[in-house]
């Protein structure tokens, strides 16, 4: 506080003071007691109390997220130390996935190292799985993965909007056979 709000409060605000009857002070003084008690509660002890107990489930979450990517290392580590693959063994791998997943919702196309899988009308679960499977047993992931929802175009009526599949995606994949 600088001198001129010193004195400003020496001059008017001991003489509004002096002014007030004794009982009155003492509910001016319960009353500025009362609001500093509520900015520290505010300020300072509700926010600690409030993380205190979002401490267990908030300390739980970040368990549960440590342990998921350390299995997610594990299953590096353990993908990393497999042999690599040759091109007709992963391509074969490639084919058996492909064909055990997306079945006839899928076409494959190989030109040199390269094969293509092109798919209609797959659902996100089943394109998961195989891409999963792909990953594991053809050790090889896309190099270009181009994915559009099967049906764009929203359903005319609540009743076509009902009957439509959900997650069903269409678009292709592109794998390099050989590393």
């Amino acid at each position: 506080m600088n001198t001129d709000a010193r004195s400003f409060i020496a001059r008017h605000g001991a003489p509004l003071l002096d002014r007030l009857a004794p009982r009155e002070r003492q509910a001016l003084g319960l009353a500025a007691a009362i609001v500093l008690a509520a900015l520290l509660w505010w300020l300072a002890l509700a926010p600690a109390l409030a993380t205190l107990r979002t401490a267990p489930a908030q300390h739980a979450r970040l368990d549960a997220e440590l342990q998921q990517l350390q299995a997610m290392a594990t299953q590096a580590q353990s993908l990393q130390a497999q042999p690599k693959l040759g091109r007709d063994e992963a391509l074969r791998a490639l084919e058996a996935a492909t064909q055990r997943h997306l079945g006839p919702t899928a076409k494959l196309s190989v030109v040199g190292d390269q094969a293509t899988a092109t798919f209609t009308s797959t659902g996100a679960d089943t394109l998961a799985q195989w891409l999963a499977e792909v990953r594991i047993n053809a050790r090889t992931v896309p190099a270009e993965l181009r994915l559009t929802p099967a049906n764009p175009t929203p359903p005319a009526t609540p009743a076509a909007a009902s009957a439509a599949p959900t997650g069903v995606w269409q678009g292709s994949a592109v794998f390099a056979l050989v590393r």
